[in-house]
């Protein structure tokens, strides 16, 4: 099961990184979004994939009995899913925004909607001498 979900992740990881790559901002939000799905599988991975007991520890007992999963990368995945979604609506916010202003969803033409900023070495000079 480990190999099955080790390929999956290697899949998601090229497919994020095609789509990051992209000059499209839809494209890299997308790419991220599977990126960090493709991360909570590996973390998910690490923790074991058994079919033990739930982690439970029974009223007389002081410690766990012995095959039981791993809750912590299981909570650590939920928490990184809320925050990966959060993420991403702010950012698909941040783009509609931008999408509106400039009607263009091109990463390169970003430093188009930029102010020009004067040369550091032009003080004192005039246009065109």
């Amino acid at each position: 099961m480990e190999i099955l979900l080790a390929i999956t992740v290697g899949i998601l990881f090229s497919a994020s990184l095609y789509l990051i790559l992209k000059r499209s901002l839809i494209r890299v939000i997308i790419g991220i979004l599977i990126l960090s799905n493709a991360v909570n599988l590996v973390i998910f991975t690490m923790g074991r994939l058994t079919r033990g007991a739930p982690p439970l520890i029974e009223p007389d007992a002081y410690t766990a009995g012995a095959g039981i999963a791993n809750a912590l990368p299981q909570a650590l995945i939920l928490t990184a899913i809320v925050i990966g979604f959060g993420l991403f609506a702010f950012t698909l916010a941040i783009i509609y925004r931008y999408y509106l202003t400039t009607k263009n969803l091109r990463s390169d033409a970003m430093n188009d909607s930029e102010t020009p900023v004067p040369h550091p070495f032009s003080f004192g000079k005039k246009e065109g001498k």
